[in-house]
């Protein structure tokens, strides 16, 4: 799994999109972009994409789709319209690009496939570069705004009191209890 953090502007969302499904499908791989205001860490999407993955793998999936599957899980929301405040919206907005080559099936760790996947994730970001609407930026992850995550994973200031988890660990609670929720 590849990340972009960057800035985007976007004037059409539906063509946006469009366009990052277009590269995926060049490259085979899934491309989903988030708000990064509501993404603490690497390891909160990489959560996501495994449970996805795993739903996907046993028939239980909400979506179609495994980039929106992504979504959800990474938003810990089982509705589509309510997960979406996670995704990108027409303006400027910081963000993180998730570029991932579907290895589900490589669990026996084939090196070769791997290392096609790792190229493809590659091609597929250095293509994402190119789009007029990616500017490249610095560590968006480096920079949680505690408040607004919170919020949206509604993590009380109580929850926060009286565990010693971090604001990841607790993102990724959440994240994990969509599997329970289903």
């Amino acid at each position: 799994m590849e990340l972009l953090e960057c800035t985007l502007t976007v004037d059409d969302l539906d063509e946006f999109v469009a366009q990052l499904g277009r590269i995926g499908d060049r490259h085979d791989v899934t491309i989903q972009a988030f708000d990064a205001r509501y993404v603490v860490d690497r390891s909160h999407l990489e959560h996501a994409q495994k449970l996805a993955d795993r739903a996907i793998a046993r028939g239980d999936n909400i979506a179609r789709d495994r980039a929106v599957e992504i979504l959800l899980y990474a938003a810990g929301r089982r509705q589509i319209n309510r997960a979406l405040e996670m995704g990108i919206d027409v303006g400027e907005t910081d963000a993180i690009i998730l570029i991932d080559a579907d290895c589900s099936g490589n669990e026996g760790g084939n090196e070769d496939e791997s290392a096609g996947a790792l190229e493809r994730e590659t091609a597929a970001r250095q293509e994402l570069l190119t789009l007029d609407a990616v500017e490249p930026s610095g560590s968006t992850l480096e920079s949680v705004d505690t408040e607004t995550v919170c919020s949206f994973y509604d993590i009380t200031d109580t929850e926060r009191a009286t565990t010693d988890a971090s604001l990841s660990d607790l993102v990724r609670e959440r994240v994990a209890l969509l599997e329970v929720e289903k």
